[in-house]
């Protein structure tokens, strides 16, 4: 894993890299991915968009139809380009903004004061892609030209270059809601419930401080601290993206395409008894049992959208992860691809943004999100990953993420709101949340 840091580390630093790195020994964190120097830049915001092409400069386009180009560029290379085993090879990789929603779901309402105004979807087609294998310790190196042929080359081809580990300083933490408001927030969702509008709705509060210093450097110190199967670093050249989730939102091979909720968290113990104690009550929990069989019923509808009828199952429910510092309840949802299907147009229409992060049902959840939440929430709980060549596809929930822009940097936290949630507790828990994450990105 050092060898990967050292190799890459310095083209992290140019615009438009993107790094995805699998910490923890789950078996969705296997490999670890970075790619840089664009051949292609695709951006959107609302309903347009701009694709930048090396050599032939910008070009503007409707949303839909930049999307629809990323699905036919991995269309065609697919046709042409040789099959490799590691995931990734080439196509296009960054994130997928929350607010896409907006382009799926037109009628939604948009209250929200969009203050970042970054872009709605960001992926990037890299010409230089590193690709490491936790389970063989080997690495893949993967070079592409104008021409958008490519070849595998030895990762001694690399050209080093200097490696300077910066400083960085957070200054003190605000919130986009006072205590007040946020449990008045708290107390809406409940009356919204009691209505029978939502069973549950993620409700989360935006908390921001100033940020100077590296980027990359934070995201290396927290990657050694906490490691966890989705950690991701995006370069986008006016902003950067620190993300730090361990949650799966959609995974497939260009046949399968799996989902993996989680709802329910418990710290490790200090003694083993005490960390069975965690993993005990964290299973039998009926409000965690009941939130996450909640989200499976509403992914398995969501990815029966694009599946073959009759194959999507419940692979494992309940099922506990264990991380060097955290419990978590997962699920695994899978089902089999309808052959016209298998596009990121129609798995991003169809399942975007994960359920686990809205509450359910999930339309009139965004619904009272926007009404409640003063900001837009840009990445956070969006998706960060790839779309590759042989419709590979690994994208993750974009929680315990940062957004870094003009000094500032935005954390977002928040929590499942149902009927019997306690207000206070559930504003307690979301500070608790941003505390723990920046204590832990501030030291040393």
């Amino acid at each position: 894993m050092r060898n990967f840091f050292y190799k890459i580390a310095a083209y992290m630093r140019m615009p438009f890299s993107v790094l995805l790195m699998s910490g923890e020994e789950i078996d969705c964190s296997r490999y670890c991915i970075a790619s840089w120097d664009p051949l292609i830049i695709v951006s959107s915001k609302g309903d347009r968009a701009k694709i930048w092409e090396r050599g032939k400069g910008i070009k503007e386009k409707a949303s839909w139809e930049a999307i629809s180009f990323i699905d036919q560029t991995v269309e065609e290379l697919s046709n042409r380009i040789p099959y490799y085993e590691d995931p990734f090879i080439g196509g296009f990789t960054g994130y997928i903004s929350y607010e896409y929603k907006n382009l799926i779901e037109p009628h939604l309402p948009q209250n929200a004061k969009d203050d970042l105004m970054l872009s709605d979807m960001l992926f990037i087609f890299p010409s230089k892609i590193l690709v490491f294998d936790k389970k063989t310790r080997k690495m893949s190196f993967y070079k592409w030209d104008n021409t958008f042929s490519v070849k595998k080359l030895d990762p001694s081809e690399i050209e080093k270059k200097e490696i300077i580990f910066k400083k960085y300083h957070f200054g003190p933490i605000s919130s986009n809601f006072s205590r007040d408001s946020y449990i008045e927030a708290v107390e809406k969702v409940r009356s919204y419930i009691r209505q029978g509008d939502v069973y549950q709705v993620n409700l989360s509060q935006r908390f921001f401080a100033k940020f100077e210093g590296d980027a990359l450097t934070l995201f290396f110190h927290l990657f050694s601290l906490r490691p966890a199967p989705f950690y991701a670093y995006i370069n986008a050249g006016d902003h950067y993206i620190v993300s730090t989730s361990m949650e799966r939102f959609l995974w497939s091979d260009g046949e399968i395409i799996e989902t993996r909720p989680i709802k329910g968290t418990r710290p490790r113990g200090k003694t083993k008894e005490e960390d069975l104690r965690y993993k005990n009550d964290l299973f039998q929990n009926p409000k965690d049992d009941a939130e996450l069989s909640m989200i499976v019923d509403l992914l398995r509808n969501d990815i029966g959208k694009i599946c073959v009828p009759g194959t999507v199952k419940v692979r494992e429910h309940k099922r506990i992860e264990t991380y060097s510092y955290v419990h978590h309840l997962v699920s695994i949802i899978e089902g089999s691809i309808i052959e016209e299907k298998k596009n990121l147009s129609s798995i991003i229409r169809a399942t975007f943004p994960g359920g686990s992060i809205t509450g359910c049902p999930k339309i009139r959840a965004m619904e009272i999100i926007d009404e409640l939440e003063p900001n837009v929430r840009h990445v956070y709980t969006g998706s960060i990953g790839y779309f590759g060549i042989h419709k590979r596809l690994d994208l993750s929930i974009a929680i315990r993420t940062l957004i870094i822009k003009d000094g500032v940097s935005y954390y977002g936290a928040g929590g499942g709101i149902v009927y019997d949630s306690d207000p206070v507790a559930e504003y307690e828990e979301t500070l608790s949340k941003a505390e723990v994450f920046f204590k832990i990105a501030s030291a040393k």
